[in-house]
């Protein structure tokens, strides 16, 4: 029995990787904190990169080393994890209490060719640089042999 995917056609070969992207995306939509921004940066402005992309989190309240940004399996992930409440926290009455103090864990697929340049905490602002690095189009000719395939 074949199971039908979304890359199920026939002139779509090895494109596994990109439905378990999707579904991965898919799971992660819901997520709206920390709110982030996505911005396209001017060519030549990351480095000598051909062109950039730039995310930036809104994470105020969240220290440098409580602060993770790693690139796992083509996805850009951070991770932000407060430390404990210290003690003279833990005794405070809240009349009101606004501010989140929460854990969070935000990822962002990346195409082929995205690579993350850098990353900086600024003002309550985490600032990620990525560059697209410039593909050059080529044909190759392939031999093709007589007989087998050894």
């Amino acid at each position: 029995m074949n199971k039908y995917t979304t890359f199920g056609s026939p002139y779509l070969l090895g494109f596994e990787h990109l439905e378990r992207l999707l579904e991965r995306t898919a799971r992660n939509a819901g997520d709206s904190y920390p709110p982030y921004n996505i911005e396209e940066l001017p060519s030549g402005s990351v480095g000598n990169r051909h062109a950039g992309i730039r995310i930036t989190l809104a994470v105020a309240g969240f220290s440098r080393e409580e602060l993770g940004v790693t690139e796992e399996d083509r996805q850009l992930v951070i991770r932000g994890c407060q430390a404990e409440a210290s003690e003279s926290s833990k005794t405070k009455t809240f009349l009101h209490r606004g501010i989140a103090a929460r854990q969070f864990l935000r990822s962002f697929v990346l195409a082929d060719g995205i690579e993350v340049i850098s990353a900086a905490l600024e003002n309550g602002l985490l600032k990620i640089d990525l560059a697209r690095k410039q593909v050059q189009a080529g044909v190759r000719t392939v031999e093709i042999k007589t007989g087998g395939l050894s």
